[in-house]
């Protein structure tokens, strides 16, 4: 029999948890807790707003709010009391006349002063801290979210995601490369109209959400019947957004360690012989978010993509969107980024390649398009296009 207490006593823990920044740094709004899903994880709904006015600096807007929301928030009634700017005021003119080096004490430390804490700090204070409000939406509890009329809206992404994953669910989370590449895509909306596209370690499913509002069919992949279920049913939260321009998006199995598509008829989110034929003769776009973490995992990556691109019957074009994640390692005793620099090489190992089937030419996108989702668009971010010209 299991000794409870001495399990409980000495836990161990198999993998350690990674949150997604797109998840902590969400605008201060309740967070609603939809579900549990097949594996016992909590999963949320969260809204993601499109900026169609970029023409009018509105994205710019948006941008600024999100970063700038504690100064918003006393604007809206939170100010702090006549005392408390007093004493405020009182402390930058003594800051300003006596100089910094009134703030020292004898031994040169920066000594500092703490005005008394009133009631009104501890309320403002809590105030603007963010709260999270996990609300389980119940049967029949239609108006469980006040803004749920946004739901078919056409500025608004709904998007199912967990949070505070282990590694092997990441894809359960929304990640900030995602929305580069969505912004991208609304960015050159008119070139990826009508194409048909397949992506790689789709996730969530945002990005081809995104895609499926411009393009005639996307192909929307990645492995585990959890998180394509989770997938699958982002992409029926969205469909009022594909529907204007007839888009479709598919969600199907591929796995990058095999070699072979999932045609099982008994196995969920398998392909069709007619699928497979659909997608080698006619898509002309591929496309990957935030999916080079592990080295094994990006080498085995690179090789579906030669596969498949050898397989197209067309020439096909690549987006490849990234973050690059730095880390502190004992073995350089330096920061480093050994995912990045393992996408780098192997992106241009499949840049030598001598094929006479196809050439692969890889040019680095500038990040000088417009932003249409709320993020933080950091220099650690990269968008990489990769041209497979068939040559006979």
């Amino acid at each position: 029999m299991l000794d409870v207490t001495e399990e409980m006593d000495s836990p161990t823990f198999k993998s350690d948890t990674v949150l997604s920044d797109v998840h902590l740094h969400c605008p201060n709004k309740r967070r609603l807790m939809v579900r549990l899903n097949a594996v016992g994880q909590p999963v949320f709904l969260s809204y993601f707003k499109l900026l169609w006015n970029t023409e009018d600096s509105l994205s710019e807007k948006y941008v600024r709010e999100a970063t700038t929301e504690r100064e918003l928030q006393y604007q809206s009634g939170d100010e702090l009391c006549d005392k408390d700017r007093n004493n405020l005021k009182k402390e930058r003119e003594f800051i300003n006349s006596e100089g910094v080096e009134a703030l020292l004490d004898e031994d040169g430390d920066l000594e500092v002063v703490r005005r008394p804490r009133s009631a009104s700090d501890l309320e403002a204070e809590d105030l603007l801290r963010d709260r999270v409000y996990p609300v389980i939406l119940m049967k029949g509890k239609e108006d469980a979210f006040e803004d749920e009329e946004e739901c078919t809206r056409s500025d608004v992404v709904k998007i199912e995601h967990t949070m505070a994953t282990p590694l092997e669910d990441v894809g359960k989370q929304v990640w900030r490369a995602a929305f580069l590449l969505a912004d991208y895509i609304l960015f050159k909306r008119d070139m990826f109209r009508c194409c048909s596209v397949l992506e790689l370690g789709g996730g969530t499913g945002i990005t081809s959400i995104i895609m499926g509002t411009v393009a005639k069919r996307v192909y929307c992949t990645d492995v585990g019947e959890d998180l394509l279920a989770m997938c699958e049913q982002n992409v029926t939260l969205n469909r009022h957004l594909m529907e204007a321009g007839r888009g479709e998006v598919k969600v199907k199995e591929l796995d990058w360690l095999k070699d072979e598509f999932c045609t099982d008829p008994e196995a969920p989110y398998s392909w069709s012989e007619e699928e497979i034929a659909d997608l080698h003769d006619h898509c002309t776009v591929i496309i990957a978010a935030d999916v080079f973490y592990d080295d094994d995992l990006t080498d085995a990556l690179f090789r579906t993509l030669y596969r498949i691109t050898h397989n197209l019957r067309n020439s096909c074009t690549v987006y490849l969107a990234l973050e690059k994640r730095l880390n502190f390692t004992l073995r350089h005793m330096d920061v480093t980024c050994e995912a990045y620099s393992h996408f780098r090489n192997t992106l241009n190992d499949l840049e030598s390649l001598q094929d006479r089937k196809i050439k692969y030419v890889v040019e680095p996108v500038k990040l000088d398009f417009c932003q249409f989702l709320v993020y933080e668009r950091m220099e650690q971010l990269e968008l990489w296009k990769i041209i497979a010209e068939q040559l006979t």
